[in-house]
């Protein structure tokens, strides 16, 4: 390898480690809809679900059974045939011997059950249940991913003007040492400013680590590996401006689009269909079977097991249940009771989640004002900090003024921060509140 060679490569290297993957929050929200576990308990219930579904048909089916027994009589059972019948006098006699086996393989169908009719029609509610349930599972990860996703960029947010605050008063306490070593200020001066720098290094270390644990967070919500790193990009495809989202729309209300409420309907429809089917148990139950056999007996076991003589039947089985009344009726009415509490307890969500959305609305609202006051109200406290931080370079004013100046900017910058958090936490709860999450993730 030439010199020239082994430069050029050595100078790739550091592009290459540069040239890092970084996740915006739909590449996060992706992940963790296929990664985390949730997903999995979730899509084990669709499966068991669709077994379900299969058990219940399993029941209208035909079903074969195998029977065999074998009997060792012991003591061989004897019957009397009466005086008269064979001779002057009683007879015993044994219609078994010592050892008898018997072997049936017997058919049976199901011809009409009115119970089973009825709860095969909830086997495409039991799987609606589940697909719903995995929805349901879903829009948790997404509401759970972009939270945390939004604290992060907060966070750093928060470090950015931390940092700024910084550089103000390591410039300060420049200033001020010269001011002390020229004997223009006292060092009283100087401990404030240094007071003042040390809060701020502080500040930042707890920012630092509240960023670390909502990258944690971000990760287990994600089910992404601890141990790896999470380069998370900022908020370019959704970027505030003024107060405001400018590729989001805000999703209309309809009470249909809530999982929650999709769920409240397939579950009044289960409970109907199990209030229909205890009323059908009181319907006869029709039966039909084929039975094929042999019996064998012996006074040795050798002869019991091969010599069989067989036998064979078909029929019809009818089932007419007359006294189970009273039991039935009582399942029977609790059953419907729950159905009729089933619709009262929706149209209770259906108003409840028109509260939900109406209340997000109102505070995505207020959030968008107080965020764009409070930005502006951050540019008036850096204002009144650069006219304050010249007039104390020209000693038209004291120190005091300018660290309270400086205070202000803290203020504003916090006030900022808590309303950036609030209005993102109210972006994502008004997609959740209208049921349109889904929707939110792929317009990202």
């Amino acid at each position: 390898m030439t010199k020239k060679n082994f430069l050029l490569i050595l100078y790739s290297i550091p592009c290459t480690l540069c040239a890092q993957e970084t996740w915006n929050l739909k590449a996060c929200i992706t992940y963790g809809l296929k990664n985390n576990r949730n997903s999995t308990v979730y899509a084990n219930q669709k499966l068991a679900a669709d077994a379900q579904a299969k058990e219940a048909l399993a029941d209208y089916l035909p079903k074969v059974s195998l029977n065999g027994s074998l009997d060792d009589n012991l003591k061989v059972q004897q019957s009397v045939i009466p005086a008269g019948v064979l001779g002057p006098d009683a007879v015993k006699v044994a219609f078994t011997q010592k050892f008898n086996t018997n072997v049936t393989a017997q058919l049976d169908q199901t011809i009409y059950d009115q119970s089973l009719i009825t709860g095969l029609k909830a086997r495409k509610y039991n799987i609606q249940q589940a697909d719903l349930n995995m929805k349901k599972s879903q829009e948790t990860i997404i509401y759970n991913i972009s939270n945390a996703y939004f604290q992060i960029y907060v966070y750093r947010e928060q470090l950015g003007l931390m940092r700024g605050n910084l550089k103000a008063y390591q410039n300060q306490i420049e200033i001020s040492r010269l001011q002390v070593q020229k004997g223009v200020a006292i060092e009283n001066d100087l401990n404030k400013v240094t007071v003042d720098y040390n809060n701020a290094l502080s500040q930042i270390r707890v920012a630092e680590s509240n960023l670390i644990l909502s990258e944690n967070q971000l990760k287990f919500e994600m089910g992404f590996p601890f141990d790896k790193s999470l380069p998370v990009d900022s908020l370019s495809q959704m970027e505030v401006k003024n107060g405001r989202f400018e590729n989001a729309v805000k999703p209309l209300f309809a009470v249909s689009q809530r999982t929650d409420y999709q769920l409240s309907e397939v579950n009044t429809r289960l409970l109907e269909i199990d209030a229909k089917r205890i009323r059908a148990g009181a319907l006869p139950k029709l039966t039909g079977y084929a039975r094929y056999g042999g019996v064998g007996f012996g006074n040795t076991l050798g002869p019991a097991l091969t010599d069989l003589s067989p036998f064979s039947a078909v029929g019809l089985k009818l089932s007419i249940p007359l006294f189970d009344f009273f039991k039935r009726n009582a399942q029977h009415a609790q059953a419907r009771y729950k159905s009729i509490n089933a619709v009262e307890n929706m149209k209770l969500d259906a108003d409840k989640y028109r509260l939900e959305y109406e209340n997000a609305q109102t505070k995505i609202t207020k959030a968008q004002r107080s965020l764009e006051n409070d930005k502006r109200n951050i540019e008036l406290a850096q204002s009144v900090f650069n006219i304050t931080d010249l007039q104390y370079q020209k000693g038209t004013t004291g120190l005091t003024e300018w660290i309270n100046a400086q205070n202000s900017i803290k203020e504003a910058q916090n006030t900022y921060l808590n309303s950036l958090y609030s209005f993102y936490q109210a972006r994502i709860d008004l997609e959740q509140a209208a049921g349109t999450l889904d929707n939110f993730y792929n317009s990202l």
